[in-house]
């Protein structure tokens, strides 16, 4: 890739100073060398390639941590119903009639949403079956992705026989996918062990989860306490709460990532605190879902470390992140008042703290020097988003921007989307493949 300057961009660097200025970033392969004012500097730094901002916005990437790829074929397939309805009825007969190429271009479609709308890392949550066909959609993509086959062997219930797992045979397909992806491209994409959520996995599954993410040094990603049905189901089979159950098996750890934590108790929150756990908000699929709105200023104020992920987008039906931090900036307010959710906070969020969540803050998450050349370039003049006379930029960004302001995207130094067009996906024929896709998985469910 070589040497690339990017000129005259206002930088929002995310970084512990918060320092926004305008200037120059200097990118050596993959990585950002040196930001700052360089005029004038005779150092030896010779561009390749140099990208005119012209004054607009330069920000680190997204990080979402909470996607489920496999499932953006089904976007307006489960509208207007509640969680468990919603997996019995709908998203696990999808997710059974799942093929190889239809996992494919499914994850294909939702990567071009997401960088579309500036996100360049997401923590993804597959289906049972075919994993290594979204990973090569991640791979061919450009995109960075932690990601792993969900796991499901708790047998019975309404879960479609396709999906209902043998123990050992789906620790054994875990493991092969971790061997095949965990570091692909220099770590750009990475595994994580992926038990859908305790009602659907046996102790069996989970203590050997908790045991392979420990000698791997893995992420654990899975759902907890977001629907108050949910919980019933886990205390009835168990005779503990969610977070308390997995903290009894020794699951709770800075390791794992839990998805909602909407219906915690005191006691729950205690335990993430202290083990370190992490938490990703997902307001939009939990407002569409009617699940509830889990207390996101209270366990930042704890100390916990928090993310945010649009989910699926049969839940939610858009996996935008301006959407999401609009979303996570004002519907805490009802209830915190007005000052709970400023805008800066709610960026870190989405950048820094992203990446503080899956354990990747010395990587990516703010632009410093060392880090991963992931960059969001944002064209902010426009009516939506003016005046700019001395406004807030965080502000800016959080309340008046959207997806259609996103310019230009680099992942890895490597620009993946160019003043709106891709460069590493034709994006007419993943949207023809995927009209194709879900026909045909419709076509299959009806049989």
């Amino acid at each position: 890739m070589g040497n690339m300057l990017i000129r005259n961009a206002i930088i929002v660097t995310m970084n512990e100073a918060g320092d926004v200025l305008r200037g120059d970033v200097r990118i050596v392969n993959d990585r950002i060398v040196a930001f700052g004012n360089f005029e004038g500097a005779e150092d030896g730094f010779v561009p390749d390639t140099v990208y005119e901002a012209d004054g607009r916005i330069l920000l680190p990437g997204f990080i979402q941590t909470h996607v489920h790829l496999c499932q953006t074929l089904f976007r307006g397939r489960a509208d207007d119903m509640e969680l468990l309805d919603w997996l019995r009825t709908r998203i696990w007969p999808l997710e059974a009639a799942h093929d190889e190429q239809s996992v494919y271009v499914s994850a294909l479609l939702g990567i071009g949403e997401l960088i579309q709308s500036g996100t360049t890392t997401l923590l993804d949550m597959e289906t049972v079956h075919y994993t290594d066909s979204a990973f090569r959609a991640m791979a061919e993509s450009g995109i960075r992705a932690i990601s792993g086959k969900v796991m499901m062997d708790r047998k019975g219930g309404d879960v479609p026989d396709a999906l209902q797992e043998d123990t050992a045979r789906s620790i054994e397909e875990s493991v092969a996918l971790l061997r095949k992806w965990h570091g692909y491209d220099g770590g750009r994409l990475q595994y994580a062990f992926c038990p859908r959520f305790v009602v659907s996995c046996t102790e069996e599954l989970l203590i050997a989860v908790r045991d392979l993410s420990a000698e791997h040094n893995v992420l654990v990603h899975t759902h907890a306490s977001e629907n108050r049905g949910e919980i019933e189901l886990v205390e009835r089979e168990t005779g503990l709460r969610n977070v308390a159950y997995l903290d009894a098996i020794g699951l709770a750890s800075p390791r794992l990532v839990l998805a909602h934590s909407i219906w915690l108790d005191d006691a729950e929150r205690e335990i993430i605190k202290r083990t370190g756990t992490k938490v990703t908000h997902c307001p939009g699929s939990n407002l569409k879902l009617a699940s509830g709105v889990a207390d996101v200023p209270g366990l930042l104020g704890d100390g916990v470390q928090v993310g945010i992920g649009a989910d699926g987008a049969p839940c939610n039906n858009t996996l935008d992140m301006f959407q999401e931090m609009r979303l996570t900036a004002m519907i805490h307010k009802v209830h915190h008042g007005p000052t709970a959710m400023d805008a800066r906070t709610v960026l870190r969020m989405a950048t820094i703290g992203g990446a503080e969540v899956l354990g990747m803050e010395k990587e990516i998450g703010s632009i410093e020097a060392g880090k991963k050349a992931d960059l969001v370039l944002l064209d902010l003049n426009k009516f939506h988003a003016f005046p700019s006379y001395d406004a807030d930029l965080y502000s800016r960004i959080v309340y008046s921007a959207g997806r259609g302001d996103v310019h230009s995207v680099w992942i890895d130094g490597r620009l993946v989307m160019d003043n709106r067009c891709m460069t590493m996906m034709d994006e007419a024929d993943v949207l023809r493949k995927a009209d194709e896709a879900i026909a045909r998985l419709l076509t299959r469910m009806s049989l």
